[in-house]
């Protein structure tokens, strides 16, 4: 029997990431999706196998928020592995929504835990939490590991801290493995638009085009680790490889601002961001979060993982992606 995966938040970009990684690993991969009005699996329509004949992909509507749904699932599915990725996981959206942020992030993240526990009275399973470096705010030491205090500025990240520490007590009370990936910023191509660096590599392409004159940006100073979500999913499977459940940091070790993404973007389409950049206040944060740097020893060391793509690497990435994007955009106008 192949190994069985429970994926929340299948649609988003880690999601359809780790749903690849587990596919070509032999997994028989549920994914959890909420009900919508509109198709939401476009990061993951290219994974279905045929449907009519045991596909190693299938989706089940849920939310996180309702645990006796949850429970049933898991029951019914009995997963080996469940990766608990789906949130509410934009920052400055979480201050315009803290209850809903909570409920999803913190309170979901619960329920699966109690799900896992429940099932874990006849059958093994292994849990991950994806934690965030959010959870540092305005850090205490620099760079960050699993031992720095966190110092949480956002509603996202107190509900992740909540989170992190019902993992640690399920680890603790009743000796589920579960760990936390505290994973710093992680980007690619799937990233939702509204992300910063998405946000400027579709801008960036479509000024070049001429279907876009101006970018507009919050604090261009916030410093980041930042790597690619591919490089970032096979840690949290290495997770679950181990004997026992601990808590891992992901991260490149490098930070950059803001600018300096803009610098890397804008030069690969031989532009000055300067010319089309400017500030706007609606995307400043009640609370800013000035410098995340994460050190990725512990993770190196236990579990062999290192991130393998820099950030110009990752810059041209999304820009060759969005620039393909734009050029249809193009096209449909003539």
């Amino acid at each position: 029997m192949p190994r069985s995966a429970l994926i929340t938040g299948i649609t988003g970009q880690d999601g359809s990431y780790l749903a690849e990684l587990l596919l070509e690993k032999g997994y028989q991969v549920h994914g959890l999706v909420r009900r919508s009005s509109s198709f939401t699996t476009g990061r993951i329509d290219h994974l279905y196998r045929d449907v009519h004949e045991d596909p190693q992909l299938r989706l089940h509507y849920g939310d996180l928020t309702d645990g006796q749904a949850l429970t049933n699932l898991v029951q019914t599915i009995e997963p080996d592995e469940i990766y608990n990725l789906a949130a509410q996981s934009h920052v400055r959206v979480s201050f315009d929504q803290p209850v809903y942020t909570l409920m999803t992030d913190g309170v979901g993240a619960l329920n699966v835990l109690e799900a896992a526990r429940l099932l874990n009275g006849r059958k093994p399973v292994k849990v991950y939490q994806a934690s965030s470096s959010e959870m540092y705010g305005q850090a205490i030491e620099t760079p960050q590991t699993e031992t720095t205090p966190f110092n949480p500025q956002s509603p996202y990240a107190c509900a992740k801290v909540y989170a992190y520490f019902q993992t640690v007590n399920y680890r603790r009370s009743y000796g589920l493995y579960a760990c936390n990936g505290i994973l710093f910023n992680h980007e690619s191509p799937r990233r939702g638009e509204t992300f910063v660096t998405r946000k400027i590599t579709r801008a960036a392409t479509r000024i070049k085009l001429g279907l876009q004159e101006k970018l507009f940006l919050g604090n261009l100073d916030s410093r980041r680790d930042w790597g690619f979500a591919r490089d970032y999913v096979r840690a949290m499977w290495m997770m679950l490889q181990q004997e026992s459940a601990d808590d891992f940091v992901i991260a490149t070790g490098e930070t950059h601002t803001i600018r300096d993404f803009l610098d890397l973007v804008f030069q690969s389409l031989d532009l000055d961001w300067q010319k089309y950049v400017e500030i706007d206040p609606r995307y400043l944060r009640p609370a800013e979060v000035d410098l995340l740097l994460g050190d990725p020893t512990k993770a190196y060391e236990k579990l062999g993982w290192k991130a393998e793509t820099n950030l110009k690497q990752l810059a041209d990435l999304m820009v060759n992606y969005d620039m393909q994007l734009a050029r249809s955009e193009l096209i449909a106008q003539d």
